[in-house]
């Protein structure tokens, strides 16, 4: 089994990193931190550890000075779940699921799960059950359909369901060997430009601008984090969209944020003129549906030559299951982790990961991505492209190996993380989250923004 040490090492040379950085990195802490059978511990670590190393690799190429990045194992785990322990005005965080979210019964003795948090997401639900959102309607209903063909009419319904599938019967799908033969991170010229220099300023990512089109948590994640390392990341967010509003308060921390309405033409106007003056657009929309608004990668490569552009997606951009929705509790019960879980914890049906760690660890991939693609436009010019999703993410944690007697380990309270917390003023009342888990020696990362309502800034960078 390879160590976190190891892990990194492959991801950041798969990245084109350079080897010898790999020597100033500082991993601290053993598994399990968290209980699990998967390496939930280790994949945290390693996939914020690589976007501090890039971070701080950045550093070097603007000021000639490297620095040391070292990270815990029990603080990555803690900040890959950090909406966990958000307090605002010493309010712990609601409920997180809706009414009928979560698993159910089918009339063929499987399981499915049902991802209903927005509110048109539960509205097909009930619309292809012909239910009431009730739990007991929704189970009754359940019960009249085999887990597979609910599955593909939900989908087919507008709805973000899953069935639970072992991983034998996940390899067995066609979408599994396309995903296999993806990278963990792609990273693709896609257009020339002259190499764009380094703005002045005393953090990393000083200067650099990055338009953050996403919601939930991994492409929020990816921005947070470069909003740590001193970029100046502005959310964009459809006043028209429903927003998980515990979410956008942790993600939205170091953040400008504003609306545009991407089904008017002002909307689309007012992203064109940010995005001419934008280094990296990071986006979570399915391919079609942004390229449909104007704003693909070529697109983006147009407006704006030298872009760094970034693209989440569930399932990976190539295979059947390309575009398709799903969020990262889906992708666990389709790609065999909650099935895996349960048999590990002898219990029957799913068990969920202590963590969306696909979700967290995507976003801090899509952030490593980011930025190496960046450095690379610094040196070889051109616009770039880079790919991350839930799917390929969970693929290389599985990829990392199993955890014998993780289940076993305590789980991390809040009281265990309060060393870990910070005090901080928002636009939401005063809150107390978990600080970056990546310690830059020379240029430590934090948040200059507090996070703010959605749409609290104008559509316009800061002078």
């Amino acid at each position: 089994m390879q160590s976190p040490a190891d892990i990194l090492a492959d991801l950041w040379t798969s990245a084109g990193g350079d080897p010898a950085a790999l020597d100033r990195v500082i991993l601290t802490g053993n598994e399990p931190v968290l209980p699990s059978s998967f390496r939930v511990g280790a994949a945290s670590q390693v996939s914020i550890a690589a976007a501090g190393l890039a971070a701080a690799e950045i550093w070097k190429m603007r000021s000639g000075n490297a620095q040391t990045v070292a990270v815990d194992m029990t603080h990555a785990a803690a900040e890959c779940r950090s909406e966990r322990y958000l307090t605002c005005d010493g309010n712990p965080p609601p409920p997180t699921w809706d009414a009928i979210a979560g698993v159910y019964k089918t009339g063929d003795g499987r399981f499915v799960r049902l991802h209903t948090n927005f509110p048109h997401h539960r509205d097909n639900v009930c619309k292809v059950l012909d239910c009431k959102p009730e739990r007991e309607q929704v189970q009754a209903a359940l019960m009249t359909w085999k887990a597979g063909d609910f599955e593909t009419a939900a989908y087919a319904g507008g709805c973000v369901v899953a069935m639970m599938r072992s991983r034998e019967e996940w390899l067995a799908h066609p979408h599994a060997a396309a995903l296999a033969a993806l990278p963990l991170i792609s990273i693709e010229k896609i257009g020339d430009a002259a190499p764009r220099p380094w703005p002045e300023g005393d953090r990393p990512l000083s200067g650099l601008r990055v338009l953050d089109l996403s919601r939930v948590i991994a492409g929020p994640v990816a921005g947070r984090t470069l909003a740590a390392h001193g970029a100046d990341v502005m959310l964009i967010a459809s006043p028209n969209l429903p927003a998980i509003p515990w979410l956008t308060i942790d993600t939205g921390r170091g953040k400008l944020s504003s609306f545009a309405d991407l089904a008017t033409e002002k909307g689309c106007e007012a992203l064109r003129d940010l995005l001419a003056g934008a280094d990296i657009f990071s986006q979570g929309y399915r391919p079609h549906s942004i390229a449909a608004l104007g704003f693909s990668p070529q697109d983006a490569a147009r407006i704006r030559p030298g872009i760094v552009y970034v693209s989440l997606s569930a399932y990976g951009h190539a295979g059947p299951w390309a575009g398709r929705r799903g969020f990262d509790s889906l992708v666990q019960t389709s790609t065999g982790f909650n099935h895996a879980e349960g048999q590990a914890a002898h219990v029957e049906g799913p068990k969920e990961l202590p963590a969306q760690i696909l979700d967290h660890a995507a976003g801090y991939l899509m952030a490593f991505g980011a930025m190496m693609a960046r450095a690379r436009q610094a040196r070889e010019g051109g616009s770039w492209h880079v790919q991350v999703s839930l799917a390929r993410t969970g693929q290389w944690v599985w990829d990392m190996g199993r955890v014998a007697g993780g289940l076993a380990a305590a789980d991390l309270a809040r009281a265990a993380v309060k060393p870990l917390l910070e005090d901080m003023p928002s636009g939401f009342g005063r809150l107390n989250a978990v600080t970056h888990s990546a310690i830059l020696s020379k240029t430590p990362a934090f948040w200059a923004r507090p996070a703010v309502p959605l749409g609290s800034h104008p559509p316009r960078w800061p002078a």
